[in-house]
C-alpha cells in the first residue's frame, strides 16, 4: 500500500546496536579502572593502619602509599571520613561473612547464635594486654552520632545475619513469645558490641563472652 504524501517517514529512535556495544565496552572499562583505583586507595589505607595501629593518618599518606594522585583521590572520596567509612563497611561485611561461616558449623539454632554472640564480643573488645581498642571503634561511635544513616548501611550485613539467627529461633519455637525477630536482632547485636567495647573499664572484673551470652540468651528465650 502506498504511503500517504502528507505522512512523514518515521526515523528510528534507538542507537544502532554496534554503537550501544561500543559505549557499553567503554563504560565497563572505565568502571574497572575506577574500581582498581579505589582498591589501591583502600589497600594503602589498610596498610598504614596496620603499621600504626590507629586510624590517625592523613589523606596525603594514603595518596603517597597508593602511588596515585590527590586529584584521583578526591574523584572517588569526599575526604578521609568517606574513606574510613568505606573501610568500615568493608570490615563489617567481612566480619559478618566470617561469623556466618562459624554459625553454619552448628546444627542447633541456639548454638548458632551462641557462637556468633561470643565471637563478636571477643573481636569487638579491647586487647586484654594493652587495652587497645579494635580499629574503627572510636570512628564507629562518632559515626553513630553524626551519620546514623551511614551506620545503618554499614551494619546491614551483620544485622541481616543476626536477624536470620533470631528468625531460626522463632521457627524452632525458642524465641520468647511476642518478640519480633528484627528488633531482637538489633538489640542483641548492639548489646554485644557496646558491652564488648566498654568491657575494659572494669579491669578487676571484666565481662566475659560467656557472661554476655548468658545475659542475651535469657532475654531472648526467657529460659532461666
Amino acid at each position: 500500500m502506498a504511503q500517504k504524501a502528507d505522512q512523514p517517514v518515521s526515523t528510528p529512535t534507538e542507537e544502532p546496536a554496534w554503537k550501544q556495544r561500543a559505549v557499553e565496552r567503554s563504560t565497563q572499562a572505565a568502571k574497572r579502572r575506577a574500581e582498581q583505583r579505589v582498591e589501591r586507595f583502600l589497600d594503602a589505607a589498610q596498610a598504614i593502619m596496620a603499621e600504626k595501629g590507629t586510624t590517625d593518618f592523613t589523606v596525603q599518606e594514603v595518596v603517597d602509599r597508593s602511588k596515585q594522585s590527590l586529584r584521583s583521590f578526591y574523584q572517588h572520596f569526599d575526604g578521609k571520613h568517606e574513606l574510613l567509612l568505606a573501610l568500615f563497611e568493608d570490615a563489617m561485611s567481612k566480619s559478618a561473612e566470617q561469623l556466618r561461616v562459624l554459625a553454619t558449623e552448628q546444627s542447633d539454632p541456639l548454638d548458632r547464635l551462641r557462637v556468633v554472640v561470643q565471637e563478636l564480643f571477643e573481636s569487638s573488645r579491647p586487647d586484654p594486654a594493652t587495652q587497645q581498642q579494635p580499629l574503627f571503634t572510636d570512628f564507629a561511635l562518632r559515626l553513630l552520632m553524626s551519620h546514623p544513616a551511614e551506620m545503618r548501611v554499614a551494619n546491614a550485613p551483620l544485622l541481616a545475619l543476626f536477624t536470620q539467627l533470631i528468625q531460626d529461633l522463632e521457627d524452632a519455637n525458642l524465641l520468647r513469645p511476642g518478640f519480633k525477630a528484627k528488633r531482637v536482632a538489633a538489640l542483641t547485636m548492639q548489646t554485644v558490641m557496646f558491652n564488648a567495647q566498654s568491657s575494659g573499664q572494669d579491669a578487676a572484673h571484666p565481662l566475659t563472652a560467656e557472661e554476655i551470652w548468658d545475659y542475651c540468651a535469657h532475654g531472648i528465650t526467657g529460659n532461666d
